[in-house]
């Protein structure tokens, strides 16, 4: 017989099943079209505990996309997770770049639909705005990153002249959320295709 359940796990469990039905709404009526009620509703809960356990409609996006971005919810940075290190630590550039576009691959396979509701809802709602901005200026810390490495493995001869700088705006232009959705959401390609694509992309614009 199955020992019961602690209150910790009951917990998590709830919590869990709050955001996964949240996910489900958002992307299926949007960011306006859902409410707290919806989704108290549809997990099974009481209007207050979604609030005591979020505090607001805000707070379980942005729970969401950190989590789907990340694939579990340990406080870890993204430059330290073993994929990100393992990118800086490929020993040559085009490996570096099939790494990159292969640890996005698994991201935007997870994340893609929740990106793309606080996309969508940005324009219209400041709060959900400033949540993209955050999101995007991550994106680009890591791909700066990433690019440094890349510019000292190839002791600074980048293709046309690019620097640290300029070669992270093309790596989150290739790896951003906008294209994948693009061409695998809308234009129907694998992620497979969409991942090879990218890493032939970051080759011939980088590489020398």
């Amino acid at each position: 017989m199955a020992a019961p359940l602690t209150r910790a796990e009951k917990t998590r469990r709830t919590r869990r099943r709050m955001l996964d039905t949240a996910a489900a709404l958002f992307i299926e009526r949007g960011w306006a079209g859902t409410t707290v009620e919806d989704i108290a509703r549809s997990a099974e809960v009481g209007v207050q505990t979604v609030y005591f356990t979020f505090k607001n409609k805000r707070t379980v996006l942005k729970e969401l996309l950190d989590t789907a971005i990340a694939g579990d919810a340990d406080p870890v940075a993204t430059l330290e997770r073993p994929w990100a290190r393992e990118v800086l630590d490929a020993p040559d550039p085009a490996t570096q770049l099939a790494l990159q576009a292969a640890g996005a691959r698994r991201i935007l396979q997870r994340a893609a639909p929740i990106l793309e509701v606080v996309r969508g809802a940005a324009a219209a709602d400041p709060e959900v705005a400033a949540l993209w901005r955050a999101n995007q200026e991550q994106r680009h810390t890591v791909q700066l990153r990433f690019a440094e490495a890349l510019t000292a493995k190839t002791g600074g001869a980048l293709r046309d002249d690019h620097d640290a700088s300029s070669a992270a705006d093309i790596a989150l232009s290739v790896l951003g959320p906008e294209i994948y959705d693009l061409l695998v959401t809308s234009r129907g390609w694998s992620p497979a295709r969409w991942e090879r694509w990218a890493t032939d992309a970051l080759v011939r614009q980088l590489l020398p």
